[in-house]
Formats: structure tokens, C-alpha cells, sequence
């Protein structure tokens, strides 16, 4: 805390260009550090293939290094001219909300490695064009001196999260930072403390481990002013409103919380998957069944934004052909070790019956058919944070209805306003448009994405991540405020992703790429220096995958 008491006087003294050199400074460390990173985060998580490799690297060194650079890119454009530049011309909706581009981004050829793929902040009704960063931009152009210090409590499933969180904090907030490692990833701790060597040095960021004790106890520092959190929301229940059930249960009926410091937060979410019935190719179906079957065991199932539920048409006359691919691709998908504490308990308590675990201790991938959302609730009122998903059927009497009921579902149903995806027709995409926008807006989430895994949203960067705004401490959902959002923008109501039915070349996310490794440790590289010349290299292998 001395430290962190040093550098909140000394931080905002410092200029936008002494900040950016930092910025780079930290990203050289990375690219020298990146392997002892990844060998840490694949021994605690037990990674036995290439391919589960190259998901520790995309969620972790390559990520970051994007991130950084794209951070180093909007600092110097608000240096330049007072804000950051987003990447294309600003439109508006139907209704005359903004809609502003946030992906492809500038600088990094996202237009060529990422093709087909476009995002959009979609802002709340009374943000003007003067207004899209609001107070965003204070804290890097006027810093309140000395800085806020904030306490980080950091994600232990992700390893980009606590750092980019942290950064989001310091070079986007102005606070400077005390990060506490989860004990799942604590092991990270002393690569982390050479890359971040340069903040640490000047006391804008410390590191802590521990257990919950150890979090307690910073949140009860008087210097600390916030708190960020994520995780579940358990876990930040119990933070603001107490330990047992009938402290929380009477803390809030008192309105009288624990933590009475504010506090952000990204929590989970039980993700939805809709298919809209239709007519697709061959091709269609198996990629998106794939594509599927890829968000529920990309690390192991435990992301926040892991599928939960497929939501399906009763009807609908592939649903047999796109299960059976989705099950046909967990099938060629090694099943992985269940690092995360509690896994066997939980996969027991949501499904009803213990995993099957393989003599490595590995647990199975299951898809749990036409479940009765009446008969088996807890599948859609908490996150079950394992290797299980389950299915739903709809009776609808077109694919307009069915689309509307769905997403009614999602938003009255299910836990969880982070993120949801849609998979619709070509054919039913052009002709619906109107409508596709209307039950976009109206979904309750963060994050919609159209045929392409929330996953994406989360590591481009440039996008804001985080739960739709609106939650309460009391109702806290998937959370409140957001991180990355790396052009600063304020008051957005949800990020909108859309892509192709098909991605070509196949993604390095697909478990099935031979070459993801690879190409995943060439975007360390890549994103250290975007360079054109650097593409060859990328997109030889990505073909070949």
C-alpha cells in the first residue's frame, strides 16, 4: 500500500506520452515473457494437446499483446486530437440510436485475418455524436491527483482477464492498481510481476495472493476507494452483502451492504444459443454445429461465456442432423481435466448425476437433449460452470414467432445478461432485417452476436465487455460496468457482432485446427509489430488448418 500510495501521487503527473512509452515497455516484456507464460498456465491447467495450447496462448499472451497495441494506437490518437478514433463512418438504427463501429480496428489488419466480421456499439437512446464519450475521457486528459486506488480481484479461469482488467483500470480510469490473484492461477503471479515490471516499479500496480482472507482484508484498507470483481455472483454476493444466505437476505431488505465502497463487476451468465429454423446447406450446418460444440469446450467449459443452452424449433426439420453434429464434434473433442475447484459437485448438482470420469480423471462433454426448462430449473436460473449444455425446444408457428419467443425466453427465463448468440438462415437474415434489429435491441445482454461465438467479443478488445446495464446490487446479474473498450465509449447498451454462417479459413478457436498453435504463437509476434509483411506467415498455416 505504501507502494501504491507512491504511485498515486506520481501517476498523474505524467503525460500521455511518457504513459504510451509504459504501454510499450510492458508489451516488450510480454513477447520476452510469453512462454514461461504459457508453460504456467498449461502445467496448473493440465493441457495435454496442441490445440488446448493454443486456446492458453490466444486467452492469454496473444490477447494482451493485441490489446496492448491497440491501448498504445487510442492513446496517442487522444494525444493527437483529444479523443480516440473509431475505425469507420458512425450510422444509426432504425430508430435513430447511434451505431458505432468498434471492430474491424485500424493498424492491426483485422479486415484480412478476420473476414466477414463486423462489430457495432449499439448506444442508449440519448447519446449525440458529441456525447459518445460523455466523462470517459477525464481521467487520461484531467486525472484526479492523487489517483484512486482500486483492488482487482481477479479472475482465475482466463489468464488475459486479470491483466486487462487491470490495465483497463489503470491506463483507461486513471487508478492505480492492487491486483489479488485468484488461487486457481496464482501460479502466474511471478511471470506477471516481470511483464508488469514497469507500473509496478513506479508503484501504479502491486500484486497480492491468497486466499478470500487476503481479499477481505484489502477491501478493508480506507485507501482502497473501488473494487472490481470477476467472477461469479456468488461470490460478489457475498462481498457486498454478507457470507450466509440470511445475511445477504437481510442486508438487503435493510438496503445495508458489507461493502460499502463502490464496486464493478463481470460475472456469469447462462449463454444462450438460438437457432432459427430454416433451410441450410450441408456446409452450414456442420460448421455451425461445430461451431457450437468449439464454445462449450474452449477451456474446458469454464469461461463465463460458455453455451449453456441451444435453444431450438420444435419443428424445425435439421434439429436431429445439427445435434448430432454438435455431439459428433464433442466427440472428437479430448475431453480435459476439471481444474477449476468444485467441478464434480457442480456437474452433479445441475445434471443430477455424477460425471463419468476417464481414468485420467478427465470429465465428459454433455449435451443434454429436449430438457423440460419446468422439470429441471437450476439449469436456467444459475451458471453451472461445467462441461455440460443443455437443449430446449420451442413450438412457434414460423421462424418469426420462434425467434420472438426465444428471445422472451432469454430475457425472462434465464440468469445471466451478459451474452447471447443467434445462428439464422441467410435467406431469413436479408429478408428479416427490421426484425432481426428489433429482437437484437430488445435481448437483454452485453453481447449479441449473429452466427459467431461471444467469445470473439471478448478477445478483439476494442469492443466494451461486459453485462447489459441496468443491474442492481441487488440484482446484480452478470454484473455492472465494463472493461477493454478501447475507444472510451460511454452509455452503450450492447455490442453487436455479425458474421458469416461459414468462416473462412476455418478458426484457430475450432479444437479441430492442426495448426492453431502455431498460428497462435505467430500472433504474439504479430501483434507485438503489425506489419504486412507478417501476414504470409499467418495465413499459410491458418489455410492449411
Amino acid at each position: 500500500m505504501a507502494e501504491l500510495r507512491r504511485g498515486a501521487s506520481d501517476m498523474p503527473k505524467c503525460g500521455l506520452a511518457e504513459k504510451i512509452a509504459v504501454v510499450g515497455e510492458i508489451r516488450e516484456r510480454l513477447v520476452t515473457h510469453a512462454t514461461e507464460w504459457i508453460e504456467v498456465s498449461c502445467a496448473f491447467k493440465e493441457v495435454v494437446t496442441a490445440a488446448q495450447r493454443s486456446e492458453e496462448i490466444l486467452a492469454g499472451p496473444s490477447t494482451t499483446a493485441r490489446y496492448l497495441t491497440l491501448l498504445i494506437r487510442s492513446l496517442a490518437s487522444i494525444k493527437r486530437t483529444g479523443r480516440p478514433s473509431v475505425p469507420a463512418r458512425i450510422t444509426t438504427l432504425s430508430d435513430g440510436r447511434l451505431r458505432i463501429p468498434v471492430f474491424p480496428a485500424q493498424g492491426v489488419y483485422d479486415s484480412l485475418l478476420f473476414s466477414g466480421l463486423r462489430a457495432e456499439a449499439w448506444m442508449q437512446p440519448d447519446v449525440t455524436r458529441s456525447t459518445i464519450h460523455g466523462d470517459r475521457l477525464a481521467a487520461v486528459l484531467d486525472p484526479p491527483s492523487p489517483a484512486p486506488i482500486t483492488l482487482v480481484l481477479g479472475a482465475g479461469n482466463v489468464s488475459a482477464i486479470p491483466l486487462t482488467d487491470s490495465l483497463t483500470k489503470l491506463f483507461h480510469e486513471g487508478q492505480v492498481v492492487l491486483l489479488k490473484m485468484n488461487p486457481v492461477n496464482e501460479a502466474l503471479t511471478p511471470v506477471f510481476r516481470k511483464m508488469l515490471a514497469p507500473i509496478i516499479d513506479r508503484g501504479w500496480m502491486q500484486i497480492v495472493t491468497g486466499g478470500a482472507d487476503i481479499g477481505q482484508a484489502a477491501m478493508q484498507i480506507d485507501d482502497v476507494s473501488t473494487v472490481h470483481i470477476t467472477g461469479s455472483h456468488h461470490t460478489h454476493d457475498k462481498i457486498v452483502w454478507g457470507a450466509s444466505d440470511d445475511e445477504q437476505e437481510q442486508r438487503q431488505a435493510a438496503d445495508t451492504p458489507l461493502l460499502e465502497k463502490p464496486i464493478t463487476s463481470e460475472l456469469g451468465n447462462v449463454t444462450p444459443w438460438i437457432i432459427v429454423p430454416g433451410s441450410y446447406s450441408n456446409k452450414q450446418l456442420r460448421f455451425q454445429a461445430t461451431n457450437v460444440a468449439a464454445s462449450m469446450t474452449n477451456n474446458a467449459g469454464f469461461n463465463c461465456l460458455t453455451t449453456r443452452l441451444i435453444i431450438n424449433h420444435k419443428g424445425w426439420s435439421q434439429r436431429e442432423e445439427f445435434l448430432d453434429g454438435v455431439e459428433a464434434s464433442l466427440a472428437r473433442t479430448p475431453q480435459r481435466s476439471p481444474y477449476y475447484p468444485g467441478t464434480a459437485a457442480r456437474f452433479e448438482r445441475f445434471t443430477g448425476a455424477p460425471p463419468e470420469a476417464a481414468e485420467d480423471g478427465s470429465f465428459p462433454w454433455l449435451l443434454m437433449r429436449d430438457v423440460n426448462p419446468e422439470e429441471k430449473p437450476l439449469l436456467f436460473q444459475d451458471e453451472s460452470f461445467c462441461s455440460a449444455c443443455v437443449e430446449i425446444q420451442l413450438e412457434a408457428n414460423s421462424p418469426e414467432e420462434f425467434l420472438q419467443r426465444a428471445a422472451d425466453f432469454c430475457n425472462t427465463r434465464l440468469f445471466g445478461t451478459l451474452c447471447a448468440t443467434i445462428t439464422m438462415p441467410n435467406p431469413f437474415r436479408r429478408q428479416q432485417q427490421q426484425l432481426v434489429e428489433d429482437v437484437v435491441s430488445g435481448l437483454n445482454y452485453g453481447t449479441v452476436c449473429i452466427n459467431q461465438w461471444p467469445g470473439l467479443v471478448f478477445g478483439l478488445m476494442t469492443p466494451p465487455w461486459g453485462a447489459a446495464p441496468g443491474s442492481s446490487l441487488k440484482d446484480i446479474q452478470s454484473g455492472c460496468g465494463d472493461v477493454h473498450n478501447l475507444y472510451f465509449l460511454d452509455k452503450h447498451e450492447k455490442i453487436v457482432l455479425r458474421g458469416p454462417l461459414c468462416n473462412f479459413p476455418k478458426p484457430i478457436w475450432f479444437p479441430s485446427h492442426r495448426r492453431a498453435e502455431k498460428i497462435a504463437l505467430k500472433l504474439i509476434r504479430f501483434y507485438d509489430r503489425p506489419a504486412l509483411h507478417r501476414l504470409p506467415g499467418l495465413f499459410l498455416p491458418a489455410l492449411l488448418g
